[in-house]
């Protein structure tokens, strides 16, 4: 089955109730949806896949190396298809599981999980605590202090995009355009 979008935001409540880790799953969301239209994809599907990424992180916190593999049995378990699974999965490769992002859908969610968190980080400390202001320079040099979001791995970030096909800088302006319009139900 694939969840429709509110069938997919009831699982990942059922399953996490810290208000930053919804955010954080509202703008996965947002991300993909954007990048699923941008490339003629099915935006329902990639929103879905991008709000559940993170369906297990809540119950695996403790043991970061249960992350996504504890996702597929809760997933499993609601009747999800198996392709969101997977691409659940993927967003994981090299840290806690094998699933090698091969899609379209895989790889954008592999890039722009850790992306978003960035992208918010670097406009909650603005003046405005906005993205309208938000440009591809201020992200860039917020990257490049390493101290700023310490816990962003932006190697992991820079490989998405290039395992992806697209320019880094491509990458980072259009996941900031595709979070403005939804930026404040993820908290700014």
């Amino acid at each position: 089955m694939i969840p429709t979008r509110e069938e997919a935001l009831e699982l990942l409540k059922r399953h996490n109730k810290d208000i930053s880790h919804i955010r954080h799953a509202l703008a996965v969301e947002g991300a993909m949806r954007h990048f699923a239209k941008r490339a003629g994809e099915d935006e329902e599907l990639w929103g879905v896949v991008g709000l559940l990424h993170d369906i297990d992180w809540e119950k695996t916190t403790e043991d970061p190396s249960r992350h996504c593999h504890l996702a597929e049995e809760l997933l499993s378990d609601a009747g999800v298809a198996p392709a969101i699974i997977r691409a659940v999965q993927s967003h994981g490769y090299g840290i806690c599981t094998d699933v090698e992002p091969r899609t379209e859908m895989e790889k954008a969610l592999f890039t722009i999980d850790e992306l978003t968190g960035l992208i918010i980080t670097a406009a909650l400390v603005r003046p405005s605590r906005s993205l309208s202001d938000l440009g591809l320079k201020s992200v860039k040099k917020k990257w490049k202090d390493k101290a700023f979001a310490r816990g962003v791995d932006r190697e992991l970030i820079a490989q998405g995009a290039e395992r992806w096909g697209l320019p880094l800088d491509t990458v980072i302006e259009e996941t900031i355009l595709a979070l403005r319009p939804i930026e404040k139900e993820i908290g700014l």
